[in-house]
């Protein structure tokens, strides 16, 4: 695979989009990062060159719906517009046979396909091969580490479409609160104030799959910093006291 030209490709994929848009801005940098993200994490589990390669791809591409969801609906929110996972992978297989434009050979188009599909499900399918599950693994565990670096680096409003005032004023939901308690992820559905958004975020780390995914999150230290999220309203400051101790407690496991 030539990098260079997934790259250049990439950059005239997204050329077409509205660079100043924060939100379009947000998504070409977070491809990069997931990108390097997979590769380390392949790396990690001493792959094959080939295999680190395409690892690198899938975090190069996994993301390619968003562009055209931002544009259409003007936000991240999946149920408020599309699927972006299942969207991307509509472009890239579908009709269109984008993936031709990143990737020429074929051999390897099931296990792209997997990752990018499922890289934001709340679970993976269980017919996946074993070969497919570890690409929609180091794919996953990327995406999710970056996450936490996007809900530091960028302004919640930008990301969330709310006002800092109701994500700071707002209280996280119960349902999402036994999420936490139970050290899971948080499934959509049950996510209902602004700052929800917040918890599911940081509750990404219950999911992660590698050892090497955790000595990034250290590394990182953003998991710390969202954990000590400024809000108004004192039982949801309570509820951050809660979720620093269960973090706590889950990462010396």
């Amino acid at each position: 695979m030539n990098r260079n030209r997934i790259k250049s490709e990439f950059k005239n994929y997204v050329s077409a989009y509205d660079s100043q848009d924060p939100k379009i801005r947000l998504k070409i940098q977070h491809t990069y990062k997931v990108a390097d993200l997979c590769e380390r994490i392949a790396r990690s589990l001493l792959l094959s060159g080939k295999d680190i390669e395409i690892a690198w791809v899938c975090g190069m591409l996994h993301d390619i719906g968003r562009f055209e969801q931002i544009r259409r609906f003007h936000t991240f929110n999946d149920a408020e517009s599309v699927d972006h996972a299942k969207f991307g992978t509509e472009l890239l297989f579908g009709e269109e046979q984008l993936i031709r434009k990143f990737v020429e050979e074929t051999n390897r188009d099931r296990v792209i396909r997997n990752a990018i599909c499922w890289h934001s499900a709340y679970r993976l399918p269980e017919d996946l091969s074993e070969e497919e599950k570890v690409f929609c693994q180091i794919l996953r565990d990327a995406d999710k580490l970056d996450i936490l670096r996007v809900n530091l680096e960028t302004p919640l409003e930008d990301i969330y479409n709310v006002t800092r005032e109701e994500l700071r004023k707002s209280q996280i939901t119960p349902e999402v609160m036994e999420a936490v308690m139970e050290h899971h992820a948080v499934i959509r559905s049950v996510k209902k104030a602004p700052v929800d958004h917040v918890v599911g975020h940081i509750c990404l780390t219950f999911e992660l799959v590698y050892p090497v995914s955790r000595e990034i999150l250290k590394e990182q230290g953003y998991l710390d910093r969202l954990m000590y999220f400024e809000s108004t309203n004192p039982e949801t400051q309570r509820q951050f006291d809660v979720i620093r101790r269960e973090m706590e407690k889950y990462l010396l496991q």
